[in-house]
């Protein structure tokens, strides 16, 4: 197939934005036949806005793999001829969600280009109808907005509190969404809300801003948002106090998890904050420090980050340093994260401890076969565990169809986090 001219591509895209879909497709249909359009089908507006001088967009996720066009051009340059229009960036146009109604061409330009970022272009195409609900809630049960502010800014988030909350003390997890996602379809994906109905658990689910990133990522790649009380883990730590202050939590069953850019970010928190939290999850994200730039970012989402291990240092106060017990999902079909980003999660939360290893194999009946290992202190006790999903890619495993991102024939990532977590509760703490 020959190399589609950017130009041509932001005129897809421009059409793409402004819902001409039938205008979209035809003009792909003719790229992809190798025919040459009319001089009139790159002759759209045209946004020439760049990033400030010196100054990298914040953005994550762009598939290193399929981050060109097609052929030759290479990533860098599409990012640059595309700068200010629709940022690189999601999760990975091969692991969306590809509704019926998508034209082939369209569909396929979005698997070419590998940018999960354009479903903002496309109004949700991509990914299914942004914003939405978790479902309806069960009796008594309240999905309540809040803001938190401080010196670093200010995020809002999204509070489930069960129906048979009556006022004591119950465990909080800490959802951190992925790239082009928000506290609400998160929610819907990972079903958390229902198990937390199910447990008696609180659920805050944090929400990124597209001025902190224009995809909504969160920044794991940057220094200034690694560290503690600095940058988002200030945020998210702040948030994560306001609902124990303001609501009746257990401070030894405070948890953290999240997707992608979402899953490096829970990384980070468990590292910076582990008085805070007493076990981390992380799906289809990268260790703490796994990057300190875009160029790194790429380089780990690529194939690893092999000094991710010792990233930690300098990151959480001496006194605070232990064992973080954590659970780790990755795919091993994931081409926008490198599952080798797994490893070094366990292995980044394994420096402080000589642990054993078992490892288990099962499948899901009618899906995804998976191999789970076990890594006991001992006294046999699991403190890290790793599920490797096989044959899925860049998506929640077990996740519902109502969320973005989501591959429901996998093993149920939620359930299987929230056992993980409710089986560690943190030691040497008050109820």
């Amino acid at each position: 197939m020959n190399a589609i001219p950017p130009n041509h591509m932001l005129e897809a895209t421009r059409l793409t934005r402004e819902g001409k879909l039938t205008e979209a497709s035809a003009l792909l249909q003719r790229l992809f036949r190798g025919e040459a359009p009319d001089d009139s089908a790159a002759t759209g507006p045209q946004d020439t806005t760049a990033p400030a001088a010196g100054r990298q967009p914040r953005m994550f996720d762009v598939d290193p793999e399929t981050g060109e066009a097609s052929g030759p051009a290479p990533a860098p340059d599409l990012r640059k001829a595309t700068a200010g229009r629709w940022p690189s960036g999601g999760l990975g146009a091969a692991t969306m969600p590809q509704p019926r109604q998508m034209p082939e061409a369209l569909r396929g330009f979005l698997d070419q280009i590998g940018q999960g970022g354009l479903a903002e272009g496309l109004g949700g195409l991509a990914q299914g109808p942004v914003a939405r609900a978790a479902g309806p809630l069960p009796d008594g049960a309240q999905f309540v907005a809040g803001s938190f502010a401080n010196d670093a800014g200010s995020r809002g988030y999204k509070l489930y509190i069960p129906g048979r909350h009556r006022g004591q003390p119950v465990p909080l997890v800490v959802m951190l969404h992925g790239c082009t996602q928000s506290p609400d379809d998160f929610a819907a994906g990972t079903r958390m809300n229902a198990l937390a109905e199910e447990h008696g658990c609180l659920v805050v689910y944090p929400g990124q801003t597209q001025a902190a990133n224009a995809q909504k990522c969160w920044n794991w790649f940057s220094p200034g948002d690694q560290r503690r009380d600095l940058g988002e883990p200030a945020l998210i730590a702040g948030i994560t106090r306001q609902v124990m202050r303001d609501h009746a939590v257990d401070p030894r069953r405070v948890y953290v998890a999240g997707l992608s850019a979402g899953g490096a970010a829970a990384a980070i928190m468990g590292q910076a904050y582990p008085e805070l939290y007493a076990a981390v999850g992380v799906h289809s994200g990268l260790a703490c420090g796994a990057a300190r730039d875009m160029p790194s970012a790429f380089a780990a989402m690529r194939q690893g980050a092999p000094a991710a291990q010792q990233a930690h240092r300098g990151v959480t106060p001496d006194d605070h340093r232990r064992i973080v017990p954590t659970i780790v999902f990755h795919a091993d079909k994931d081409h926008t994260v490198n599952p080798r980003n797994a490893d070094q999660v366990i292995a980044q939360s394994a420096a402080s401890g000589d642990l054993r290893t078992e490892v288990l194999r099962g499948q899901v009946q009618g899906g995804h076969r998976y191999t789970r290992t076990l890594h006991t202190d001992a006294g046999g006790k699991p403190v890290l565990e790793q599920w490797l999903v096989h044959g899925g890619g860049h998506a929640w495993s077990g996740g519902s169809p109502a969320g973005s991102y989501t591959d429901p024939r996998g093993p149920d990532a939620s359930r299987e986090m929230l056992r993980f977590f409710l089986e560690h509760p943190q030691a040497g703490k008050g109820a």
